[in-house]
């Protein structure tokens, strides 16, 4: 037969060392303020500042590209984002999965997917190039025949 405790009894912690599961609460809420900020004004410059939708075309994405402040901006909203969604994923799978070898494994692909995610997108940042060298000039778009 299982007891439980009475609701004020006091607790004994059985487990000292990093609380991963509080420090993943924490990352959710202050993650989720940044966020905000962040998608807001990715969504006003896109979208309202300018001509609005019109303007997004390659070049304003290379444009915005190419500028060290929306780098990091979009770098910060990429890694930001995909690690918020994968602590939710991960609070999902250990409260949904009961079976311990198929929580594992899709715990790992979880991680696997969420690094193969940021080494990419982070290199796309970073490594965009609308004008590479030697390119067809029929291929590339038409500001890079002024360089």
């Amino acid at each position: 037969m299982t007891t439980i405790d009475a609701p004020r009894s006091p607790y004994a912690r059985t487990r000292r060392g990093l609380n991963l599961e509080k420090w993943g609460w924490i990352y959710m809420r202050a993650s989720g303020v940044v966020l905000v900020v962040l998608i807001f004004g990715h969504l006003f410059v896109n979208l309202v500042a300018g001509e609005g939708v019109k303007q997004i075309d390659f070049a304003f994405v290379a444009g915005k590209l190419s500028d060290p402040f929306w780098q990091v901006w979009d770098t910060l909203l990429l890694w930001l984002a995909l690690i918020h969604g994968a602590n939710g994923m991960r609070t999902l799978v250990n409260d949904y999965v009961t079976k311990p070898r198929v929580r594992g494994i899709l715990l790992g692909a979880l991680v696997a997917s969420t690094a193969v995610l940021l080494i990419l997108g982070t290199l796309v940042i970073y490594t965009f190039d609308p004008c590479p060298a030697g390119a067809d000039p029929a291929l590339v778009a038409s500001f890079c025949a002024d360089l």
